[in-house]
């Protein structure tokens, strides 16, 4: 498949090289594509990466969704967006308390099916976790579309979380929560000394 990823930090690096592991034809959009020469990827520029993907993937850094995205919308059209951001001042306050920055991009894109995932973990557990966490974890997905949403799930898999460790919260309003777990990763971060952990859903035994 070919996968467009919007961004070339930590975030954008660690999801493009576990595609492009998986077989993907992975592509990096930049601003400024000739300063990024050395990522491992092909880097393009937004509007060439947006066009290049069957599915796009927002992982820009905070206050760059809103702005971005929308310009690229007659590239974005029809696909999937997998919205990994979340935007956060610097004291790592939630900006987008009462909607979320999906449900925003969602209104934003109507033509884009927009699946929000792996903004609840740290970039170096995004691909592959089991090579670093010791027993598998839970990731969650929130969309409106369950066509998108299957998509998604399967380059999840791809990366490294199974079916059964993914999560289907609902529809996007339900990306509120998993924005908002930010706030429970910087507490838990600060708590341990680090940043490499994942929560696990736990049910009782049938």
């Amino acid at each position: 498949m070919r996968i467009g990823i919007l961004g070339t930090g930590n975030v954008g690096k660690a999801v493009a090289a576990g595609l492009a592991a998986a077989g993907h034809d992975v592509v990096l959009g930049s601003r400024d594509p000739d300063s990024h020469k050395d990522l491992g990827q092909r880097v393009v520029t937004q509007e060439e990466a947006a066009a290049h993907g069957e599915v796009v993937v927002d992982a820009l850094g905070s206050g760059a969704p809103l702005t971005t995205l929308p310009a690229l919308a007659g590239h974005l059209d029809g696909k999937v967006l997998i919205d990994i951001s979340i935007d956060l001042t610097p004291e790592m306050d939630l900006i987008h308390l009462d909607k979320s920055l999906a449900e925003q991009l969602q209104a934003a894109l109507p033509g884009t099916r927009v699946v929000k995932t792996l903004c609840t973990v740290d970039s170096a557990i995004m691909a592959d976790p089991l090579k670093t966490l010791p027993t598998p974890t839970t990731i969650f997905l929130s969309g409106e579309d369950p066509a998108a949403k299957a998509t998604v799930g399967a380059l999840l898999a791809d990366l490294g979380w199974a079916p059964e460790h993914q999560l289907d919260l609902g529809g996007i309003s339900s990306a509120r929560a998993q924005e908002h777990m930010a706030l429970m990763f910087v507490a838990v971060a600060g708590a341990v000394g680090g940043h490499v952990f994942n929560f696990s859903l736990v049910t009782p035994s049938a």
